[in-house]
């Protein structure tokens, strides 16, 4: 894939471009799909985009990398169903998925939520990586409406399809994670020393309280940071040695 993810102790920066590849086989059973690529990272998602002439396309499909073989520069993608944009009013398409259409991957790489302990912590990393930022104080309030003082995985998938959010970052224990937001996949991993002198739960924000279901997964508040962040991540990346 080519984007280039550089961190330094002091001075981070963040070049992300959207890739794109054409579908090199199919497999409708399996929803499965291969493409050719110098270089991939597993876990970095996009669409399946079919050109439907030469003023129109459609997303047909989520896709998500699950396997790269360097030796034929051959991906195998998942597939998924991609419902951000359905309207029950407007008709739909019967197009599938096939040989020739297009993949793009590594969309909205350019913009991240991060997840912080502090906010000292928290303005040291937007200050250093070079992206654009969506404040948290907005995935909070999300979290808010869905009833959800603990984020979930699929919190954060809504948040990404909603604020067009490719990437989020996760600081724990002077290591950040830099993770897919969609797959929840890490993709890289950089040391960060920096000095916690205290912890906001569930994350720094500006809100002072995140409402509460009465009862459901992500309705408890959340007692403790780091592992309840280690373990949401150990639930999509189970092989990672940087994971506690």
């Amino acid at each position: 894939m080519k984007y280039i993810i550089l961190f330094t102790l002091l001075g981070l920066e963040l070049f992300a471009v959207m890739t794109k590849s054409s579908v090199l086989s199919v497999d409708l059973r399996a929803n499965k799909i291969t493409t050719e690529m110098d270089k991939v990272d597993v876990g970095v998602s996009g669409f399946v985009v079919k050109t439907i002439d030469d003023e129109h396309t459609v997303i047909l499909k989520k896709a998500e990398v699950t396997a790269y073989n360097k030796e034929t520069r051959t991906a195998t993608l998942i597939m998924s169903d991609f419902t951000v944009l359905q309207n029950s009013a407007l008709p739909t398409g019967t197009w599938e998925v096939g040989v020739g259409d297009s993949i793009d991957l590594a969309y909205a790489y350019t913009r991240a939520l991060l997840i912080a302990p502090s906010e000292e912590i928290y303005h040291r990393i937007t200050k250093s990586v070079k992206v654009q930022w969506v404040h948290p104080d907005i995935f909070a309030t999300q979290l808010s409406g869905n009833g959800h003082p603990t984020p979930l995985k699929e919190d954060f998938n809504e948040f990404g399809d909603t604020l067009g959010v490719g990437l989020v970052f996760i600081y724990l224990d002077k290591k950040l994670f830099t993770v897919d937001i969609n797959s929840f996949k890490i993709l890289n991993v950089s040391e960060a020393e920096l000095s916690q002198k205290s912890v906001k739960l569930p994350f720094y924000s500006r809100l002072e309280k995140i409402s509460a279901n009465w009862f459901g997964a992500g309705s408890n508040e959340l007692e403790t940071y780091e592992p309840y962040y280690y373990e949401l991540l150990k639930k999509s990346n189970p092989k990672n040695g940087d994971l506690k």
